[in-house]
């Protein structure tokens, strides 16, 4: 008879480090986090005894010696859209050879588990390019695509503009699949490698529920900043409800506040928050499968693998990892942080609140790949600190530092 998998150790990481780290501006006492629950684990009621520690610092970044204030950013998936990159293609030679050599890594891979995917030369371009919508959508599709993308505007700017990374950025990161973006930008992994890496890590995604379809989901709230620690501790609660009900509902991330798990168990919180007048309200959102929570359990052993043989270089400037929300201290550290981000909590706004801090003084943010999801986010967040999108043509030829 088959058991069902358990997905403890995510759920536990992710509460301590979410409440460890000061985001609404007031810490949680010792014995407020001496009690963690392990909502994952269907029939467990009782809360775990032991203590866990988190990798999430607080404290401000240690800044490199380079006398600016600004940080580039690489969006992650749910900023595609068809037509991405046809112009850069069109215009730039640099930009076409990047795309093509996305293109024919992609073909010469093993097929995708999507049969709406295949592995023809040409198929990465088309479906950039002309869609349609859903296929690109797919997370096998919509993970190289982004990162192609992202990539082909960072080096047209670096050879047409002369953007020069080490002497003009002094911090990278990337929202989730956009860390492998800032891990290229950052020659800390080469773009090919990259290029295999998000195919199998979209790939992993989808195959780790593809017996859950239907049953899975992820859904935005909108919370005020005052509301985050409250919203925090009320999860903890809820998950505690789910746990004799082998629902799940988890923070997958904590700037614009999403939660990922089961359909029932992403409705019930909503629900809770929204009664609790934590959230003001929830939409759900049009994703193919539930990011960043113990779901992805599986999608972890197939990274961990497919990362054994990729040989990591120190980045040139720092890259913020998602999952501490401080600079990556070694590169032997990066595969086993890319393997915990799969199904840990995005650290997205403690990266950001730590590269604010008084100390690096962080104000001008560059951030390239498709779409303005991110940097919309960033002018809502410090609407007087300097944000520019580059995105498009047009962008690079009105780029100025």
């Amino acid at each position: 008879m088959a058991h069902a998998p358990s997905f403890t150790s995510a759920p536990v990481r992710r509460a301590m480090r979410l409440l460890t780290a000061p985001i609404g501006g007031a810490k949680l006492s010792p014995l407020s986090r001496s009690v963690v629950f392990d909502a994952t684990r269907a029939g467990q009621t009782q809360p775990s005894s032991r203590l866990y520690s988190t990798n999430v610092s607080s404290a401000p970044v240690s800044p490199p010696q380079v006398s600016n204030k600004r940080a580039i950013l690489f969006p992650g998936q749910g900023s595609q859209f068809v037509g991405m990159g046809r112009d850069l293609y069109e215009t730039y030679p640099i930009a076409r050879q990047t795309i093509d050599e996305a293109d024919a890594i992609l073909s010469s891979m093993p097929p995708s588990i999507s049969p709406s995917s295949p592995q023809e030369e040409g198929y990465l371009k088309r479906v950039m390019f002309e869609g349609p919508q859903e296929e690109l959508t797919r997370t096998e599709n919509a993970q190289p695509a982004i990162l192609t993308t992202s990539i082909a505007l960072l080096r047209v700017l670096e050879t047409e503009q002369g953007l020069d990374l080490k002497e003009s950025c002094r911090f990278a990161l990337g929202h989730s699949l956009g860390e492998y973006s800032a891990l290229v930008a950052t020659r800390a992994l080469s773009l090919a490698d990259a290029v295999r890496l998000v195919r199998i890590r979209g790939d992993a995604m989808t195959r780790a529920v593809t017996d859950k379809k239907g049953i899975t989901a992820m859904s935005a709230l909108v919370v005020r900043a005052s509301k985050l620690d409250d919203l925090i501790k009320a999860m903890l609660d809820i998950q505690t409800e789910l746990s004799s009900t082998g629902e799940i509902a988890e923070i997958a991330n904590i700037n614009s506040v999403v939660i990922s798990g089961t359909v029932k168990g992403v409705d019930h919180a909503s629900k809770s928050l929204q009664f609790r007048k934590i959230a003001a309200r929830a939409v759900d959102l049009p994703v193919s499968a539930p990011f960043h929570c113990s779901l992805m359990e599986p999608a972890t052993r197939a990274m961990k693998d497919a990362l054994a043989n990729i040989h990591f270089q120190q980045p040139i400037i720092p890259v913020i990892s998602n999952v501490q929300a401080q600079p990556i201290e070694s590169s032997n550290d990066i595969s086993g942080l890319l393997v915990q981000q799969v199904t840990d909590t995005v650290q997205w706004r403690q990266s950001l609140v730590n590269l604010h801090s008084q100390q690096n003084d962080i104000s001008d943010y560059i951030c390239i790949g498709p779409g303005k999801v991110i940097c919309n986010l960033l002018r809502k967040e410090y609407p007087l600190d300097t944000i520019r999108s580059v995105s498009t043509v047009e962008d690079i030829q009105q780029w100025k530092l």
